[in-house]
C-alpha cells in the first residue's frame, strides 16, 4: 500500500507497508524533523524533481556496509601508499554535495535537487550531516556525504572527478566509523562498487534491529573535523581499516 503524508504531520507508516520496490509513501516535507524522523525509522527520501512529491522508501532488502567487513583490493592499497591525495571531513560540505548533484555520464538529470542540497545542507549545520573531502593538489577530487544518527551511518551520494578518489573517501569513512564505534554504513541500496568494497544485503527486519539498537546511543553531532589531521597518512588509514 502506498500512503500520502501531511506536511503538517510528521508520520510515517510502518515499513513494512512499503510496496515491493521499496517505496512506501510519498508527501511530506524536507524539513530536519521529518528526514531525522525518516532516518530514524529507517526510510529515506529519493524522487527525481523539485516539482514531483517526495518519496519515501525502505527497500528489502537493505545494502549495508559492516567496518569490520570492510574490502580493500590490492590496487587500491598501491594508490593509498603513493599518498597523491589528502582528505578532509566536514570543511566543504556543500561542495561536496553540488558535485554529487552533478549528473554522471549518459544521465540527463539528479535526485540531489536544488530542494534536497538545500534540506541536507540544513542537516550538516545542525551537525547531523557530515562529508569526506578527498583532495588532489588543492583541489576537490572526491567525496561523499551522508546522515549520522547514533551509531549508525546512512550514506547518501558519493563523486569521483579522479580515479580512486571517492574510493579513498570511502575507506576514510569506514575508518571513522570504527574510531566512533558505528554498528553499520548503511549504502541503501546495491551498486557494484560498494559490494566490492564488502557491503551485502540484510532483510530488512534484521537492518531495523539493528537500526533501533544504534540509536540507544549517542549521535556524534558536530563537526567530525578533530577525526582527522592535516596530511593524512593513508598507510595509517589502511592500517586502521584492515585491522
Amino acid at each position: 500500500m502506498l500512503y500520502y503524508l501531511d506536511k503538517e504531520v510528521i508520520w510515517f507508516p510502518p515499513v513494512e507497508e512499503a510496496i515491493e520496490d521499496g517505496l512506501l509513501a510519498f508527501g511530506g516535507d524536507l524539513t530536519p524533523q521529518w528526514l531525522l524522523e525518516a532516518y530514524s525509522r529507517g526510510i529515506f527520501p529519493w524522487f527525481n524533481s523539485d516539482n514531483s512529491e517526495i518519496l519515501w522508501w525502505s527497500p528489502n532488502p537493505r545494502f549495508v556496509l559492516f567496518p569490520h567487513e570492510l574490502k580493500i583490493h590490492r590496487s587500491l592499497k598501491q594508490v593509498m601508499k603513493k599518498k597523491i591525495f589528502t582528505v578532509s571531513i566536514d570543511t566543504a560540505f556543500k561542495q561536496v554535495i553540488e558535485e554529487c548533484a552533478m549528473p554522471r555520464k549518459q544521465e540527463f538529470g539528479t535526485w540531489i535537487t536544488a530542494r534536497m542540497q538545500k534540506a541536507y545542507i540544513k542537516l550538516h549545520t545542525m551537525g547531523f550531516a557530515h562529508s569526506i573531502e578527498v583532495w588532489h593538489d588543492g583541489s576537490l577530487a572526491g567525496g561523499l556525504y551522508g546522515v549520522s544518527l547514533g551509531n549508525a551511518f546512512f550514506g547518501e551520494s558519493m563523486f569521483t572527478r579522479i580515479d580512486n578518489a571517492s574510493k579513498i573517501a570511502l575507506v576514510t569513512l569506514n575508518v571513522v566509523a570504527r574510531r566512533l564505534g558505528f554498528a553499520f554504513i548503511d549504502c541503501q541500496v546495491y551498486t557494484d562498487n560498494l559490494k566490492r568494497f564488502g557491503a551485502r544485503f540484510i532483510e530488512r527486519d534484521e537492518f531495523i534491529n539493528l537500526l533501533y539498537a544504534s540509536l540507544k546511543n549517542a549521535t556524534h553531532k558536530g563537526s567530525w573535523t578533530s577525526l582527522i589531521h592535516d596530511g593524512y597518512d593513508y598507510l595509517e588509514c589502511f592500517n586502521e581499516a584492515r585491522a
